[in-house]
């Protein structure tokens, strides 16, 4: 596929007009990244309801938010859902401790000693923050983090941010210990979260970028943006 090397400024009365989100931006197949200097949370939130998935790029030393709609998504249909032997014999040993939204401050301080570059800093992560306590008047928009810790230590193995979107579930980014005694408890993590989103009548999982094995191997199937728009318009109205 053609990509254009063209990155093009998006405002909130962009995603807001349906002529040019939908006769415009979706059907440009040569286009997937966007910018914006706006950190709203109304604009993000409307960003994410149309399929976007927001990183940052930093220019001149100012902090941008990059918006992706992207060219394919990985999701996951919970009855596709695979358990490895693995992860099998991690969750009866019952070691860990499976929490929601407790230690989401832990995590974003986290992400900056795991991943560098970190795309969630500065504005982001305030606006992550915001998030947190936001109510949207228009859509059910939640932040949500999912945390594995060590049963005794109460040390935090594995763990991710990311949102739900009425019936849908969107990962951000996330990380796992990478201390030989906690070999597979960051997909322990991933395991442990889908069986939580398919108990709670999730649609599915949007995992993001297609492009990392793990996803494939406890069940994800990859869709190209219009079927993958199809199906997110279903979920989200």
């Amino acid at each position: 596929m053609s990509t254009n090397n063209t990155i093009y400024y998006l405002s909130y009365d962009d995603i807001k007009d349906e002529n040019i989100l939908k006769n415009h931006i979706y059907t440009d197949l040569n286009t997937n990244y966007y910018y914006s200097d706006d950190f709203s949370c109304d604009f993000y939130i409307h960003l994410a309801k149309s399929g976007f998935i927001s990183t940052t790029t930093k220019y001149d030393d100012i902090l941008y938010l990059l918006p992706e709609l992207q060219y394919e998504y990985a999701l996951l249909d919970f009855e596709d859902l695979h358990i490895s032997k693995k992860v099998k014999k991690l969750i009866h040993k019952e070691d860990y401790i499976f929490t929601i939204n407790r230690r989401i401050d832990e995590i974003l301080t986290k992400l900056d000693e795991y991943h560098n570059p970190n795309w969630l800093i500065e504005e982001y992560k305030e606006l992550i923050n915001n998030l947190i306590h936001y109510e949207s008047k228009y859509v059910d928009f939640q932040i949500l983090s999912f945390e594995v810790s060590d049963k005794f230590t109460n040390e935090l193995i594995a763990a991710e941010i990311g949102y739900k979107i009425n019936n849908t579930y969107t990962s951000l980014t996330g990380f796992s210990s990478k201390e030989k005694k906690y070999n597979n408890y960051g997909k322990l993590q991933l395991i442990l979260l889908a069986q939580y989103l398919q108990s709670n009548n999730y649609h599915f999982w949007n995992l993001g970028h297609p492009y990392m094995q793990y996803k494939f191997d406890i069940g994800a199937k990859m869709y190209k943006r219009g079927d993958f728009l199809n199906r997110w318009e279903r979920s989200i109205n």
